[in-house]
């Protein structure tokens, strides 16, 4: 059976209102089951939720309340009840890779060691994986080149490679086609889609781009822009 990287249940994310005003903010999933090589869509217009999702997902944010929330069988619930912050950090570098749709690319680093930049950090460095996904995504060229010197496809395509090179067991990428023209972004989604099932890891695409999703057969989840609900079952 094909193992399961992610198990949520009950995850609810409330924001009070500001002051004097009742701009109030929650979003909820009641079941979400995501296995190696699976992806699902999160889509819905600008506002609904889908960037805060995926920042709960990253284990960035903490949830208002959380019923079960296992990643790679590890109790992540659990590690937030006790506020267990190092212990989560360390979940996010080995096991998640993010895209972000600014690409987030440090300006000071090469091509080639923005890549490399999170196998360094886990101490695991594989040269000829990281090459392999600049030549996949024909970046093999540009490997010395700053961000700065890169259009935004070519910086889009280095941080899908960026989010794989430490092979993730869960991919979350955020609007990574937003920044690219209607030329762009079909082939930045082709790739992306491809890569992560060719490492085996499981992908949530939060996007605007329902057709985007649809013409690749990838599951949809929708999430409510009035409410912020998100009502995402098992895939």
């Amino acid at each position: 059976m094909v193992p399961v990287v992610l198990q949520v249940e009950g995850l609810r994310y409330e924001r009070a209102a500001a002051p004097r005003s009742d701009d109030s903010f929650a979003i909820g999933v009641d079941r979400l089951v995501l296995r190696a090589g699976e992806a699902l869509g999160l889509v819905g217009p600008s506002g609904c939720g889908k960037s805060t999702l995926i920042d709960l997902l990253a284990l960035l944010r903490q949830p208002s309340r959380i019923d079960r929330f296992e990643l790679q069988g590890s109790d992540v619930a659990a590690l937030w009840r006790v506020r267990d912050v190092n212990a989560c950090t360390g979940l996010r570098a080995r096991h998640i890779g993010v895209v972000l749709q600014t690409g987030g690319l440090i300006p000071s680093l090469s091509v080639r060691e923005n890549v490399l930049v999170s196998q360094r950090l886990l101490g695991q460095v594989d040269i000829a994986w990281a090459d392999l996904l600049l030549e996949s995504l024909d970046l093999d060229r540009l490997g010395a080149r700053l961000p700065a010197q890169l259009s935004i496809g070519q910086r889009q395509r280095v941080a899908i490679a960026r989010a794989v090179s430490h092979r993730p067991a869960l991919v979350l990428a955020d609007e990574p086609t937003a920044s690219l023209g209607i030329d762009h972004a079909p082939v930045a989604m082709d790739l992306l889609l491809g890569l992560a099932r060719d490492s085996g890891a499981a992908l949530i695409v939060a996007s605007h781009d329902v057709g985007l999703l649809q013409a690749r057969n990838v599951p949809l989840r929708h999430c409510a822009a009035r409410s912020g609900d998100v009502g995402a079952a098992s895939t």
